[in-house]
């Protein structure tokens, strides 16, 4: 078997894809296997008494934002009866930042790679502070849930589909590499030009221009607007990759904030999981090591798609919000090299001469060299609610390199 070949073939299907963002609409329409009683959270699967406070509590809100719990101990009695379903966004080809936890009615990107037909979907960005993704449910995070949902919702969705030839989530990622975002935690510039895209479709789409108004500035405002679509697009692209015959490139990486999980290209659907590490960074102030919550979300799948904690080089300003120094950043992108298979070749970094950024995970490397990948994270409070106490870098267990690594090794007879 040649594991060099079918590593190259899971690569080029990965670059090769070309996600765009082509509409929005209710989960439960879009959403594979997406029913009423259904949440999808980030990580890998995990039952209720093992989650979080972070899951747990967006699990909490997202019951009473759907009108199935009047309150929480209505959410968590439910959850405890075994009327709540729960399942990987991962598994329904949906990706979630932090806690992840995506219902029904909830509005969802719909990303498609044009190039090999398949899609993913992620929900809107409520953007920083007190959200239901770090696991807040009080009125306000709810109030502000149903206005993204119902009211720029409906106006995103038209602007969207109202365009030709929708947007270019891998064009937008190249250009933003190189005005100095990284994809993961620094998306000023994506963000940017994601709203350039959408005002005149926005402007168009509305017919209350106090509505258009209030709508783009609320995108405006939120630096990670862009990050759920650009999330989706790099599920679309390491979809491509998945399930190439005797690869051992990593095609997912997910925490749920108890567990950081793996899949790999050549072993299907399943899963390799171990304890979540909690990352190391800048604390906002008041907050200190004690209150972090071990790592949590979706968001990974930029650094399994070339993007994020590997192209730190092309983003020296993420140190100001992760820790650490610009040299440092560099570095970091550097010692990815040595466990990818390829450079992307449309993803460049200016400050490395436009080297493409390192991509293609191989489980073989990580375990020969004893290099975990690298991820630039947000950190989310322990306890439901409190939301980002900070923003560091961490990296996932060897323990699931080395799971996966001797299951390829059983599954091949090598």
């Amino acid at each position: 078997m040649d594991i060099a070949a079918a590593n190259q073939t899971a690569v080029e299907k990965m670059m090769s894809a070309r996600p765009i963002l082509k509409g929005l609409a209710p989960a439960r329409d879009v959403v594979p296997g997406m029913r009423p009683n259904l949440l999808l959270h980030a990580g890998p699967p995990i039952e209720w008494a093992r989650m979080s406070g972070p899951l747990r509590g967006a699990v909490i809100g997202a019951l009473i934002y759907e009108g199935l719990a009047p309150d929480e101990p209505a959410a968590v009695a439910m959850v405890e009866r075994g009327e709540v379903d729960f399942a990987p966004c991962h598994e329904h080809a949906t990706v979630g930042p932090m806690a992840g936890v995506t219902s029904a009615s909830m509005l969802v990107y719909i990303v498609e790679n044009i190039t090999h037909g398949n899609r993913a979907y992620s929900n809107l960005n409520e953007g920083y502070g007190k959200v239901l993704r770090y696991g807040a449910f009080s009125a306000d995070v709810l109030n502000r849930l149903r206005w993204m949902n119902t009211v720029m919702g409906p106006v995103l969705a038209e602007a969207i589909t109202s365009s030709p030839d929708g947007l270019d989530v891998r064009a937008l990622l190249s250009e933003a590499l190189h005005m100095g975002d990284e994809g993961h935690n620094r998306n000023k510039a994506g963000s940017l030009l994601f709203l350039k895209w959408l005002a005149p479709l926005v402007a168009r789409a509305s017919g209350d221009s106090a509505v258009a108004a209030e709508v783009l500035k609320f995108l405006g405002d939120n630096a990670l607007s862009v990050l759920n679509p650009v999330m989706a697009g790099c599920k679309a692209m390491a979809d491509a990759a998945h399930n190439v015959e005797g690869s051992t490139v990593v095609s997912v990486m997910a925490r749920n904030g108890t567990d950081f999980g793996l899949r790999v290209s050549g072993l299907g659907d399943r899963w390799f999981a171990a304890p979540c590490e909690t990352p190391q960074g800048l604390w906002f102030p008041g907050f200190t090591a004690a209150d972090a919550n071990p790592d949590i979300g979706d968001s990974t799948i930029t650094e399994t798609a070339g993007i994020g904690g590997f192209a730190m080089a092309a983003a020296p300003a993420i140190v100001t919000f992760v820790g650490s120094t610009p040299k440092h950043a560099v570095n970091a992108t550097l010692e990815m090299y040595e466990i990818t298979v390829a450079e992307h070749k449309h993803f460049t970094i200016p400050a490395l001469d436009f080297r493409g950024t390192p991509v293609g995970i191989d489980i073989r490397k990580v375990v020969e060299t004893g290099i975990t990948p690298r991820v630039n994270t947000g950190i989310a409070h322990k306890q439901a609610g409190v939301g980002q106490i900070g923003a560091g870098l961490v990296r996932p267990p060897m323990a699931i390199f080395e799971e996966a690594l001797v299951a390829f090794a059983g599954q091949y007879g090598l």
